[in-house]
């Protein structure tokens, strides 16, 4: 029993030991060269695929296209058979490689030999001719033999060009296929629960390994040994440590020069502005990414120059190669934007404190996400078990939340200790303070996930989120980026500005538009690929894979028929935030950024900044709609109801939102007029789609319906006249006074006050003689209808006191006193005091004669 213990310690510390060993030499071909991206054949049976010739297949040559077409359509029904019983990831994968290159192969058969010989015989029937219609123009038997041959060999040609579009639909078809079946294992992974991390039975696959897993380990060890063997042979040994040691110099000292020497180009060749800190942030990316390719591509040549990788490390090498570029971009980002090396060049509003504190963390991550893909590349490559599988993920994803955990708690801990010591910490917008909780939501999930033994879907939500921040992070940079060359290249103050200008016959405020437009552009062309990379993509996804994937997005079939299910009601929802966030970023750029540079009126820029609003609300409904599956032509109910609905109740908010359509479309009253209506006078602030708000002079607001603006009488005080208001004012004198002396004295009153304008100069009309006196109607005008009441006041005054200096009295009406007869016969006459010498006093009195 002692030597049956002593052999199962030996085979589990020889598992151990492979399992180090193999991490540690994969660590060593992380960093050999660029290795050519491969598929993940080597996980299933050799499929040979032979590449069709370069060149043209003579005219005898249709029996050879027939075989190369029956031998697609035979690698095709491999493929699919495949398919149908493949059980892994990586078997997929490969499946859907392999039907790819078939495609290619497809595409070049028919480019190279189909095409080029069915336009050749086309050619050579044309020289022949058309068989002769009479018997007097006879032909020679070699034409006529000629020509049927020439024209059997373009049917058989037209048949297999056929033939040939029908495999390649049916290989595009094939890898639509296998896309939704590698979905969906990836559904079945996620729902599968194992063990807790915290449970003895989840470690205990890495104590006691499987005896299969161990084996395959082993031989995966050993193509290892074998290649790395090739490069330190006694006389290779010293160029190898030399192109190693030289990548290695590539890496460290290569960057930090390439850096050095971007900043300074960025400081001595850009133009002062804002410009210079997005390029530089740029550049810092840059220059990590070029220095680890060119070092990764020095070890490959060392590693491959004696002897080309296996094709058994084909595919997982190309896997590894994906994580490295990753991983670089990953710490390359996180300088850019800490950037505590120069903190004024940052470009995220971020405290130094916080950007110190966490500078250690994108480092740290990089180095755990290297080491995590090069475990999952193993699992993949070798098809180790699902308990070791489960275990390895586990550990990554506990690993990954941890690290992204600790870097949000230092994060915080350093913004409360800026808090206590009174110091202005960096401005957090919304959306980075929804990023902020999102994430933090996103790692306790994850570490809740492991847990409860959700081991798969821990490590999606941990390789996602990373994915999330790389997408939105590089987005940020290229944002700001394209915004600020924008501004530069189109900017009157610099020399691209001045050129264009010159060139175009442009005005300084047509390259502000042009700048803002085109920014723009970039910026949600950008926004649409971080969403496409976000749906599609993944931690090790290459450019190329990415512009893939947008093609694939833009040009697939996208239209099909939905059903309302709880996955469609989420996605609605998310749809439905994102396009009102959308729709508020446009209307803020339009309303804050574009119209404003432009020449139209205040008022004009309201109304076309609300009919965008509501434009895009209705596409907002209609996409939500779409997204939950409700098909057009099923609203016939929704309809139904609405019509119930607004013959009984929704009439008025019918009324009123049409009636605003037609203000925003005829624009009788428009933002920023003066208007009258029911004994309400005021400005308008606001036309929304159901009121509109007026405000007084008081500064209160009124809220009007629409449907009275349209229904109503409307006095729109600055419609006709934009810049003027008028100034009236109507006085009674007595019947002694001069007229002239008071005119005189009215148009000097007018003259005087500043806000009148001289032209059109003020006038005074003889309006009205009436017994009791002659009215005068003085009229001027002023700047804006809005001081008109506070210059009336003004000139009421004036005139009050220069009438008063020249002894000129207003006349007084009439008063009409009804006495008694007693008072009569007693001839007591009312007198009055205060009456002065040129006031008209009239007494009548009437008595009734018994």
């Amino acid at each position: 029993m002692s030597q049956i213990s002593q052999m199962h310690t030996l085979r589990r510390a020889c598992a151990a030991r492979q399992i180090v060993a193999v991490i540690f030499h994969l660590i060593a071909l992380t960093m050999f060269g660029l290795i050519p991206v491969a598929s993940n054949a080597a996980t299933l049976p050799p499929l040979s695929i032979d590449a069709p010739a370069d060149s043209s297949p003579s005219m005898g040559a249709g029996s050879e296209a027939l075989q190369r077409l029956g031998a697609l359509q035979e690698k095709q029904d491999q493929i699919r058979q495949r398919a149908s019983t493949a059980t892994s990831d990586a078997q997929l994968s490969g499946l859907d490689a392999l039907s790819r290159r078939v495609a290619e192969d497809v595409d070049r058969l028919i480019t190279t030999s189909l095409e080029p010989d069915r336009a050749k015989t086309h050619a050579q029937l044309d020289v022949l001719g058309t068989a002769p219609a009479s018997e007097s123009a006879a032909e020679t038997p070699a034409v006529a033999e000629q020509r049927s041959v020439l024209a059997a060999q373009q049917l058989q040609l037209d048949a297999e060009l056929k033939q040939a579009a029908t495999i390649k639909e049916n290989l595009a078809n094939l890898s639509a296929q296998i896309t939704r079946l590698l979905q969906n294992h990836l559904k079945d992974q996620l729902a599968l629960r194992s063990d807790s991390v915290v449970s003895a039975a989840f470690w205990a696959s890495a104590l006691h390994p499987d005896t299969a897993d161990y084996q395959r380990l082993r031989d995966f060890k050993a193509q290892i040994d074998r290649q790395i063997q090739t490069t330190w042979q006694p006389g290779q040994r010293v160029a190898t440590a030399l192109l190693v040691l030289l990548a290695l110099a590539v890496a460290t000292i290569g960057t930090r020069l390439l850096d050095r020497a971007s900043e300074r180009f960025c400081l001595r060749r850009l133009p002062e502005g804002r410009i210079r800190r997005s390029a530089m942030a740029i550049s810092t990316v840059f220059a990590s990414l070029v220095t680890t390719i060119c070092a990764v591509d020095l070890l490959y040549f060392a590693l491959t120059r004696q002897q080309a990788l296996p094709p058994a490390l084909q595919g997982f090498a190309g896997e590894i190669i994906k994580h490295v570029v990753t991983c670089a971009l990953v710490a390359a980002l996180g300088r850019a934007l800490l950037c505590t090396r120069h903190p004024s060049w940052r470009l995220p509003a971020i405290a130094d404190p916080v950007a110190r504190a966490l500078r250690p963390f994108p480092r740290t991550l990089a180095a755990l996400l290297l080491f995590s893909g090069a475990v999952e590349q193993i699992n993949r490559a070798v098809d180790t078990s699902v308990q070791l599988t489960l275990f390895t993920r586990g550990v990554v994803a506990l690993v990954v939340a941890v690290t992204i955990g600790m870097s949000l708690l230092r994060a915080n801990r350093v913004l409360t200790a800026l808090a206590a010591a009174r110091e202005s910490p960096e401005a957090r917008s919304t959306l980075a303070g929804i990023i902020h909780a999102a994430v933090s939501l996103a790692v306790g999930a994850s570490l809740i996930a492991l847990l409860c033994g959700y081991v798969s879907f821990a490590r999606f939500l941990t390789y996602e989120l990373v994915w999330f921040d790389l997408v939105l992070s590089s987005v940020y940079l290229l944002t700001k980026l394209a915004h600020d060359v924008c501004e530069t290249v189109f900017s009157p103050c610099h020399a691209s500005g001045k050129t264009i200008r010159h060139l175009f016959g442009l005005q300084d405020v047509h390259l502000e538009q042009v700048a803002t437009v085109l920014s723009a552009i970039l910026r949600s062309a950008l926004m649409l690929a971080a969403v496409i990379a976000l749906l599609t993509g993944g931690l090790g996804t290459t450019p190329r894979d990415l512009v893939d994937s947008i093609l694939d997005v833009l040009g697939g079939e996208r239209l099909h028929a939905l059903n309302i299910v709880p996955a469609h009601i989420f996605s609605a929802i998310f749809t439905c935030a994102v396009c009102l966030y959308l729709v508020g970023l446009m209307r803020k750029w339009l309303d804050a950024e574009f119209l404003p540079k432009t020449q139209m009126s205040s008022g004009m820029r309201a109304s076309l900044v609300t009919v965008f609003a509501n434009v895009c609300y209705v596409l907002v409904a209609l996409q939500t709609l779409s997204v939950l599956g409700v098909k057009w032509h099923n609203l016939a109910w929704i309809v139904s109801a609405l019509s119930v609905g607004i013959g009984f109740g929704l009439q008025e908010i019918v009324k009123n939102f049409i009636s605003g359509l037609i203000l925003l479309a005829e624009r009788p009253v428009k933002v920023g007029d003066m208007i009258s209506i029911t004994g309400i006078e005021g400005d308008i602030r606001r036309i929304s789609v159901r009121a509109t708000e007026i405000q007084l002079a008081d500064r209160s607001t009124v809220i009007v319906p629409n449907s009275h603006l349209i229904s109503q009488n409307v006095r729109n005080v600055t419609m006709g006249n934009k810049t003027q208001g008028v100034v009236t004012l109507a006085l009674t004198f007595a019947l002694d006074v001069d007229p002239e002396q008071v005119r005189d004295v009215l148009l000097q009153a007018y003259l005087d006050h500043p806000s009148v304008l001289d032209r059109p100069a003020p006038s005074v009309i003889f309006s009205q003689l009436t017994p009791d006196g002659m009215t005068l109607t003085v009229t001027g005008y002023v700047g804006s209808p809005r001081i008109a009441g506070d210059t009336r006041s003004d000139l009421l005054f004036a005139i009050l006191k220069r009438l008063r200096a020249a002894e000129i009295p207003l006349s007084i009406s009439r008063t009409v006193v009804v006495r008694s007869t007693s008072d009569i016969i007693s001839n007591q006459e009312p007198t009055d005091r205060n009456s002065g010498p040129a006031e008209l006093r009239v007494l009548s009195a009437i008595s009734e004669n018994r």
